[in-house]
């Protein structure tokens, strides 16, 4: 653990806070892409299937557990709940998200950590995981009104990711952390998918900026 690890995992917890804070407090999941979060669930659930068969401390367990639970609780708002349900944009939520999943799983197959089943389903969540955002980003260009409060749940995704790039530099230099293709990559991969949303995120924030100065 250092701080940009810890840093990481507090943003990846804070951008799902506030996709919740959205849904429950607005009654609303315009904006959010259910297929980018049914994803996410498939990346959990594959990633975490060590959860209570290999104990590394009480904290990983902590997060293992609350990413599962949140992501299938804002999969189930956005699924059944009565009310959110019906401000779900599904004629714009229309990438082809079966593809990333297949994609996902036949290089797991071909370029694994190791040749096991726990391996190779960890292995397709980090090629998942890498390109689960593009049905949301996909999304977000289609919608023209994007609200701050999606804005800043993408924008903490990304950040989230970047920071765990910097954890496995640090690690590089100062642990002598022997480098991981798959998942180096795969971030690295996550990463560039941003870069296009990040841009205007930081211009739109400067714009607003601007609008509160005075004259």
């Amino acid at each position: 653990m250092n701080l940009f690890r810890l840093a990481g995992d507090m943003t990846h917890l804070v951008s799902i806070v506030v996709l919740l804070l959205k849904i429950r407090t607005m009654k609303s999941c315009a904006g959010i892409s259910l297929k980018t979060q049914e994803l996410y669930v498939l990346v959990f659930l594959t990633r975490y299937l060590d959860l209570f068969t290999r104990y590394v401390s009480f904290y990983n367990s902590i997060m293992k557990l609350v990413f599962i639970g949140t992501s299938i609780a804002i999969v189930w708002y956005m699924r059944y709940h009565k009310v959110v349900k019906q401000t779900y944009n599904m004629d714009e939520d229309t990438f082809k998200q079966y593809l990333l999943i297949l994609l996902s799983f036949v290089l797991a197959l071909l370029i694994p950590h190791e040749f096991t089943t726990i391996e190779i389903l960890w292995t397709f969540s980090i090629y998942l995981e890498a390109v689960a955002i593009l049905p949301q980003l996909v999304l977000l260009q289609r919608s023209r009104n994007i609200d701050n409060l999606t804005g800043n749940y993408v924008f903490l995704l990304g950040a989230y990711r970047a920071l765990y790039i910097l954890n496995w530099v640090y690690r590089f230099f100062t642990e002598n952390h022997k480098v991981r293709w798959i998942p180096w990559l795969s971030g690295l991969v996550q990463t560039a998918l941003y870069t296009d949303f990040f841009y205007y995120y930081v211009k739109s924030w400067r714009n607003r900026e601007h609008l509160k100065l005075p004259a």
